[in-house]
């Protein structure tokens, strides 16, 4: 798009806002889900650290409180009639940032239920969710204000989220040659969550590449 179209484009969105001025604030309802996002994702790895591991009654917390979030939103989007971009969009980044604080929560509990105690992969792999999320909310909070710097945060959080699947690969590996099958199969479960939280990191970061995309 050169400069010109750019004014144009811009021109005619102004007018556009002008006869149907938009009812909700979805660019501040996605920053703020993803700044709870990433402070699920800190008590998850806080939690982890922990010793010994007790309910994760507080992670628990705030997913049930950006689910709220998230729902609210939804319903905003249905009864809106002007988005400032694609409400697909809007709908696939906030569903696919919820997933990273479900399945992050999901790892919790099942630790806590089936007993086990973080190693070395487990938590590698969260300190790798936890550095691609920060990156992640820090792409929110700009996506439409500095695209070259989005940009860049995106390529780091997807560096995070190669590194969570290069952990879960040799971690599982090494787990499959064991001879205590119990434990194999414990930690199995948690290693593939923690990988689901991974990929659902990288689908938000799809999700948060394509608004932005779509928009210029």
């Amino acid at each position: 798009m050169d400069r010109e179209t750019g004014h144009q484009d811009t021109r005619r969105r102004g007018v556009f806002d002008l006869i149907f001025p938009r009812e909700y604030d979805f660019e501040q309802m996605l920053e703020t889900q993803a700044e709870r996002t990433l402070e699920g994702v800190e008590t998850f790895v806080r939690w982890l650290h922990s010793t010994p591991l007790e309910e994760p009654s507080a992670l628990e917390d705030i997913e049930n409180e950006v689910d709220t979030m998230r729902h609210d939103m939804e319903d905003k989007l249905i009864s809106s009639f002007s988005t400032p971009f694609d409400r697909q969009d809007i709908y696939s980044l906030s569903r696919q940032m919820d997933y990273i604080l479900n399945f992050s929560e999901e790892t919790a509990r099942e630790m806590y239920a089936f007993g086990v105690s973080p190693d070395r992969p487990i938590l590698d792999m969260a300190e790798a969710l936890l550095r691609g999320t920060r990156c992640m909310s820090r792409g929110v909070a700009i996506m439409h204000n500095d695209r070259k710097k989005m940009e860049k945060t995106i390529r780091e959080a997807r560096r995070a989220m190669r590194e969570i699947e290069e952990i879960y690969i040799t971690s599982m590996a090494e787990l499959l040659h064991t001879d205590d099958a119990m434990n194999a199969l414990r930690k199995r479960e948690v290693y593939h969550h923690l990988r689901d939280a991974g990929r659902a990191l990288r689908n938000s970061l799809d999700s948060l590449h394509t608004a932005v995309v779509g928009r210029v």
